[in-house]
Order: structure tokens, then sequence, then C-alpha cells
């Protein structure tokens, strides 16, 4: 028995607990009952008051709605001039290099031109002084060969001379053999 009555008593004791909790949450009921209550005996009030908080709630979510939709096309705009911008940009930027690079291969070809003409100038110069040269050439050759003719005639003189100078010793040698001679000769004629 004794047993049972500590049972009881653990089972009041926990059934206590559970009750207060019932009551606890019961209690939240009564005062949403009431509320309600309150709620049906104003019920003009309320409802128009609740209206308008909603009304004016979707007022502004609206007006959100309107200026977010406002921003978005804006920032599209806005993407789209950017984009649009960055385009032409682009395209400007690469039509000033194919304009440099145009410019600068007219102004080469210029150049190469006059180096052309002047490389033509010269060369026709050139043909010139060579056959002014060759002119020049054919007349020195000329005065050579006439300066050799000269040359040559003294050359036979030279020989001539030579022959001369063997001449003139052979009478050298007549002249003595003759003068000896002449001395024996006349020896004898005097003895």
């Amino acid at each position: 028995m004794a047993d049972e009555i500590t049972n009881t008593t653990v089972t009041t004791e926990a059934a206590a607990p559970k009750r207060a909790a019932a009551k606890r949450k019961a209690a939240p009921k009564k005062a949403a009952a009431a509320s309600t209550t309150a709620a049906r005996k104003a019920p003009a009030k309320r409802a128009t008051a609740n209206k308008s908080a909603v009304d004016q709630a979707e007022a502004k979510v609206r007006t959100y709605k309107r200026r977010a939709t406002k921003a978005s096309k804006e920032a599209e705009k806005s993407a789209a001039r950017l984009s649009e911008r960055a385009r032409t940009v682009g395209r400007n930027a690469f039509l000033a290099s194919l304009g440099f690079y145009g410019k600068a291969f007219d102004e080469m070809q210029v150049r190469l031109d006059k180096l052309q003409t002047r490389l033509d100038a010269r060369g026709k110069a050139a043909e010139v002084a060579y056959a002014e040269l060759v002119k020049r050439g054919t007349k020195v050759e000329k005065d050579a060969k006439s300066r050799i003719s000269d040359i040559e005639l003294p050359k036979l003189e030279l020989d001539a001379l030579k022959g001369r100078k063997k001449l003139e010793a052979r009478l050298e040698q007549a002249r003595t053999r003759f003068t000896e001679l002449r001395e024996s000769v006349s020896f004898r004629s005097a003895a």
C-alpha cells in the first residue's frame, strides 16, 4: 500500500504540471476569443482601419514595384548606352589605329617614290658619267699611242747612236792602226 500511495502521489504530482500547462494553453484561447469578440463588437472601425492599412501597404508595394521596374528599365537603358558607347569607343580606337597604319603606308610610299626618282636620276647621271669616262679614255688612249710612237722614233735614233758609237770605235781602231802603220813606214823611209 505504501507503494500505491507513493505511486498515486507521484501520479498526482506528474499530473499537476500537465494540468497547469493545459490551463496555460487554454488561457490564450480565451484571450484570442476575447479579442475576436471585441473585433466583432467594432467590426466597421477595424475593418476600415485594416482595409486602409492593407490599401496603404498595397500602394507602397505598387510604388516600390513601379520604382523597381523604372530603375530596372533605367539600368537596362544605361547598360545599353554604356554598351553602345564601349562599342563606339572600341570601333573608333580600331579605326584610329587603321588610319595610323594607312597614313604611315602612304608616307612610306611617298618616300619610296622620292628615293626611286633620286635613284633613277643618279642612274642616268652615272650613265652620262660613264659615257664621258669612255670618251675621255678613248682620247687618253689616242694620246698615249701618239706619245709611244714619238718615243719609238728616238729609240731608233738610240739604236743608230749605238751603231755610231760602234762605228766611232772602229774608226778609232783604224786611226790607231793607220798611225802605227805610218810610223812604221816613216821609220823605214828615214832609214
